[in-house]
């Protein structure tokens, strides 16, 4: 039985820029771009600024973002499906819109119950 594996290099330092190219990110996060394309579309996260001639402007948050779903995709073996979901459980911004309304912790009855408790103290 043949192992696989994929040799993980060091990526280079992210320079104090405020915006990348398409090709810059691709060299700084180690994935082709047309791979970035691909993802653009698989994560709500990232969202690159698009201006003339429809070029892509990566911001440095979004440079991390990629090397996070790199990450998640190549080093730790998540799916395309796996990483969304570790992705949207542990910050970035939200993917709301794309998921629906979230269900929330406390039911309304509960803290009205609490506020009743809390004006009976102020009142006593």
């Amino acid at each position: 039985m043949t192992e696989i594996r994929i040799e993980t290099q060091a990526l280079p330092a992210i320079p104090a820029k405020r915006y990348f190219t398409i090709g810059e990110v691709s060299e700084l996060c180690g994935v082709k771009p047309h791979v970035l394309r691909y993802w653009e579309q698989e994560f709500s996260q990232l969202k690159p600024v698009k201006r003339r001639g429809n070029r892509r402007y990566y911001q440095h948050h979004e440079v991390l973002l990629v090397r996070r779903i790199r990450e998640l995709l190549y080093d730790q073996g998540f799916t395309i499906s796996g990483a969304r979901n570790k992705l949207g459980s542990h910050g970035g911004r939200s993917n709301a819109q794309a998921e629906g309304p979230v269900e929330p912790q406390v039911s309304l009855h509960q803290i009205r119950d609490e506020l009743k408790a809390v004006l009976a103290l102020l009142a006593s």
